[in-house]
């Protein structure tokens, strides 16, 4: 997909509107199955973009999925998923959506002691389970987006493994998988090693087991001077330890793997419209169509997305800070070198794919951006825009 497929994109959809390289996910599924051996299952962390065409391409590449939520696994069943390629990995719900994604027969991965005692109680041995492991390891690089350190809510303690114990033995709980998570943008491999070593010393624990699941935290680079996870050694580390712990063990298990960024990050580009060129005594603003209430990320993890002009590619390059049209602080970039943007230009953003339109709102009563899959040198519309009559939708008039 070309600058140029873009801009006709824009011209025909509008703005603003996501754009999915359906290419890029499949280059970067191919990259990983690659890399790991040919037992190592991966499942699309749906979270980040769940369009259902995009579960759709997913499975048709021979993904499996990853599900945080009830109406993610309804959104992978009705995709094509069969349930045996579906986990379901909520956190702080209620017993009845547990037992909702029992009804649909999906893998099921419990993370706290309240809820594995509720179901051991209720359910014994009748429902395999996965439990999953908080191994207190502080990986990604800050608070938000580490999810395996000591005070991190997700999972149960490796420190609480004597009280798993007790409550399988006391309800015949049936635990045939692991899982762990420490956190996004792994940048260094033995981070999952060290992980994975975790695992090992657990397994023993656990007499049913037969996955290991590490999730995920591949880290993509989001500017030209950040690194991506190098998966093929990261799959040849892996799988050497996989084998050696298997001969000195005699066990065996699958491993599986929950990309979500690492799939769809990249093929996504946003499109949006200059609004307006603001010159005060400090700066110069391009501001856009578009708010946070499209793209939180920048203001709500302080990441990077590559900013580019479309519409004036070859313009003199000008310093800009690029905003939003919301009433709050939503500033996209400070002080970023940008060919000259003029009233009208289009802006594309790079790299948002991932928690891009998925964290999106109507914050400000702002309506919700299209999307679009570009597939097999067509573009695609997969969501229509918002409407006004969307923002009324189950709203009840009263007065």
């Amino acid at each position: 997909m070309t600058n140029k497929d873009l801009l006709k994109i824009a011209a025909q959809y509008g703005t603003p509107t996501y754009v999915y390289d359906a290419d890029s996910i499949k280059t970067q599924y191919e990259k990983l199955t690659s890399s790991f051996h040919r037992s190592t299952r991966f499942f699309y962390a749906c979270k980040a973009l769940s369009n259902i065409n995009i579960l759709k391409y997913v499975n048709q590449l021979g993904g499996n999925l990853d599900c945080v939520s009830i109406n993610e696994v309804k959104l992978g069943l009705r995709a094509g998923f069969e349930p045996k390629k579906i986990l379901f990995t909520p956190n702080c719900v209620d017993l009845v959506e547990i037992e909702e994604a029992m009804s649909l027969k999906v893998h099921i991965n419990i993370d706290n002691i309240s809820i594995l005692e509720q179901f051991g109680n209720k359910y014994g041995d009748s429902y395999p389970i996965f439990v999953r492991i908080n191994p207190h390891i502080f990986a990604g690089g800050n608070y938000k987006i580490s999810t395996g350190h000591i005070d991190s809510k997700f999972g149960i303690s490796i420190h609480q493994l004597r009280h798993i114990e007790r409550v399988m033995k006391t309800t015949n709980l049936n635990v045939e998988g692991l899982h762990m998570h420490t956190g996004s943008e792994i940048k260094d491999p033995d981070v999952f090693l060290q992980g994975l070593d975790i695992m090992f010393e657990l397994a023993e624990h656990f007499p049913n087991l037969k996955y290991l699941d590490m999730g995920s935290g591949f880290k993509v680079p989001y500017q030209e001077s950040d690194l991506e996870t190098d998966v093929k050694v990261l799959g040849k580390k892996v799988e050497q330890a996989v084998s050696d712990f298997s001969k000195s063990s005699g066990k065996k298990f699958e491993l599986w793997f929950e990309p979500g960024k690492f799939l769809v990050s990249k093929s996504g580009h946003f499109l949006v419209k200059t609004n307006v060129i603001k010159q005060t005594t400090a700066t110069v603003f391009a501001g856009i169509n578009s708010g946070f209430n499209h793209l939180i990320r920048p203001m709500f993890y302080d990441s990077y997305h590559i900013i580019e002009n479309l519409s004036n590619p070859k313009g003199a390059e000008r310093i800009y800070t690029v905003v939003g049209n919301i009433c709050e602080t939503d500033t996209f970039a400070w002080d970023r070198k940008l060919h000259e943007v003029r009233e009208g230009d289009i802006l594309v953003f790079r790299n948002a794919g991932a928690y891009g339109f998925e964290m999106s709102s109507n914050f400000n009563s702002r309506l919700k951006p299209a999307e679009v899959l570009f597939l097999d040198g067509k573009a695609h519309l997969i969501r229509t825009r918002d409407e006004f009559e969307d923002l009324l939708r189950n709203q009840i008039e009263v007065l």
